[in-house]
């Protein structure tokens, strides 16, 4: 379809020049498909990833970028943003074993896998809403796959917690790496399921004095954190959203909660790598806490918790700090706590002084590569420094490092007492000084009052 046009020019003239323009006839199957994205809703990140009733994300590809392999089950996966992959189908063949050997128990009191699938039907659109994403699985098979991973889990923690005894031929206890990857697969963010699931299969098929689910989970992940059973004890009875959330809120003592700043005082801005630090007086030692977040600044000293680098706390502060990114409620104390690791360490010497200091144990690699490790965990991640549980401590930090007479005098006792040599150094020139004036004086004595 075409309209012609017809513009006269300002002269009046009896010439006329014709435009032909064409007019866009818009396809209807094309207006469907527009019409029909309208009433769509976002799957990838559903307008529900914002509740807090929301706890399993995918974690952002920025974060993947630099740390990709970190997010990803390698042995065993949970939930469904992994379900199906073909690398991890060696564990789903055990899946299957786990829950015939928990049936097995639970039947003579007359619990069969019936039972299990209605229990965890009942709370679908409870687990549901606990994922970023929309989930495709219908009815049935989700509530399969939540309750074949939940016992998975379940077992998993009896076994290895002496509640239930397995086989000494069992191939997932007898092969050392088998576990060690169990461990970290299990706090991974994209490999969780909702620890209502968990509680609603664990109440289900649990025995007379059997520790809580909470106690089972904490001594299980304790192979990588080995902390004091009483610690563990103090916690027997944590709710969670999943289980890295379970093992993060545990390291959240009390008295850190309200340590932000809440005065009308200056912004704080982060603070420089421990070796500045060092040459303006400030030192680090490390004291004995029951979680490593635990930080303070006193006197010209920060005194750190140590904490051990390896790869199950490479992996579980990469998720923990992924977690804090995706979830609206939740606290920013391990992206806090990075942060400060970030700031104090740039290159691999920043690396040795700590652990020369007992603030880090390396059991990663070399100094470098510790580096590198925190440096990639501090990337592309945001939270407020005025609103964090760090905020007075980098204040105080930055005021201390400013201050005109702590900066002279450290960089004194920095430049001539570092070192032995230095100190030996200083004290030849002192001496030196001291016999040059005291020769000097003796031959002006001696031109005023001669013999």
């Amino acid at each position: 379809m075409f309209l012609e046009l017809k513009k006269m020019n300002t002269n009046s003239q009896t010439c006329e020049q014709h435009t032909t323009v064409s007019i866009w006839e818009i396809k209807r199957d094309r207006l469907t498909a527009m019409q029909h994205k309208l009433s769509d809703t976002p799957k990838l990140l559903s307008v529900a990833a914002g509740r807090t009733t929301c706890s399993i994300f995918r974690v952002p590809q920025t974060l993947l970028d630099v740390n990709g392999r970190s997010y990803q089950p390698h042995i065993v996966s949970v939930g469904p943003f992994h379900h199906g992959q073909p690398h991890l189908q060696m564990m789903e063949e055990h899946k299957w074993r786990f829950l015939r050997q928990l049936l097995n128990r639970t039947e003579a009191n007359g619990i069969v896998l019936e039972d299990y699938l209605k229990a965890v039907q009942r709370l679908e659109s409870t687990a549901r809403e606990c994922y970023s994403e929309t989930i495709s699985y219908s009815t049935d098979e989700f509530v399969e796959m939540m309750v074949l991973d939940g016992c998975f889990v379940i077992e998993l923690f009896r076994k290895i917690g002496g509640v239930v005894q397995f086989d000494e031929h069992d191939p997932l206890f007898t092969m050392s790496w088998i576990l060690s990857f169990f461990v970290r697969d299990l706090i991974r963010l994209e490999n969780q399921i909702p620890f209502c699931v968990l509680e609603c299969l664990f109440n289900l098929t649990k025995t007379p004095g059997s520790p809580t689910l909470a106690t089972l989970a904490l001594g299980f992940f304790d192979y990588g954190f080995q902390r004091p059973e009483s610690v563990l004890q103090k916690y027997s009875e944590t709710k969670a959203k999943h289980l890295l959330d379970l093992l993060r809120t545990t390291l959240l003592p009390p008295e850190l909660e309200e340590t932000t700043k809440h005065d009308n005082r200056p912004p704080s801005h982060i603070i420089h790598s421990i070796s500045k630090l060092q040459r303006a007086g400030i030192r680090l030692k490390p004291w004995d806490f029951e979680s490593f977040l635990a930080v303070e600044f006193k006197n010209g000293v920060i005194r750190m918790p140590t904490i051990p680098i390896d790869d199950f706390m490479c992996a579980f502060l990469l998720n923990a700090v992924a977690f804090e990114q995706c979830h609206s409620g939740c606290s920013k104390h391990f992206t806090t706590y990075v942060t400060l690791l970030d700031c104090l360490i740039n290159t691999s010497k920043d690396v040795g002084l700590l652990c020369d200091w007992n603030i880090i144990e390396n059991y990663l690699g070399t100094d470098g590569e510790v580096a590198t490790f925190i440096n990639n965990t501090g990337k592309d991640i945001s939270f407020n420094i005025n609103d964090c549980y760090l905020a007075r401590l980098f204040d105080n930090v930055n005021q201390h490092y400013h201050s005109g007479w702590h900066l002279q005098w450290a960089s004194f006792k920095y430049t001539y007492f570092n070192t032995p040599w230095s100190f030996i150094s200083a004290l030849a020139a002192l001496i030196l000084l001291i016999l040059t004036i005291a020769q000097t004086v003796y031959t002006i004595l001696g031109y005023v009052s001669p013999p």
